[in-house]
């Protein structure tokens, strides 16, 4: 479940980025700081999106930052991150950008895994606003849950 890849250590609210590769910078760095990734993931990450374009970019005003697991993967885990202020990607479809779930998968099938749950929460038409209207990363973490409860 996704609530068992976040914790209250990797949620961001509002958080301030001037272009796409500050949002991934910014939506990452407490996923170094927690130990979870090493820089040279963000790295990998932002080399692939000059490489590949804003293939992040999977849905309206949604990124989800990540790697594969051997650019510096150290442990499956996912944040949560609301900008203050929408970034563009380059993706023609679902730019801007305003909220990104970085993830980090130590193999393929946490990273099937992990996005597979958050598909399913994203899925969900009151999560969004749920999520913008959240004050603490607490808020968030209990929202994660409550909502997984409900697909139970």
């Amino acid at each position: 479940m996704l609530s068992d890849l976040i914790d209250e250590r990797l949620v961001l609210l509002n958080a301030e980025a001037s272009n796409w590769e500050d949002a991934v910078r910014v939506s990452m760095r407490p996923m170094v700081d927690a130990n979870k990734i090493t820089e040279g993931y963000i790295d990998a990450v932002i080399s692939g999106i000059h490489e590949l374009g804003p293939y992040i970019v999977i849905t309206e005003h949604v990124a989800f930052p990540h790697a594969r697991p051997e650019c510096g993967a150290l442990q499956t885990a996912v944040g949560m991150v609301t900008l203050k202020e929408p970034v563009e990607f380059g993706s023609e479809i679902n730019d801007p950008v305003k909220f990104l779930f970085p993830l980090a998968a130590t193999d393929s099938n946490s990273h099937i895994d992990a996005l597979r749950s958050l598909v399913q929460l994203l899925n969900d038409e009151d999560f969004f606003t749920q999520l913008e209207q959240a004050q603490t990363p607490q808020e968030v973490i209990a929202l994660v849950k409550a909502k997984e409860a409900a697909m139970e």
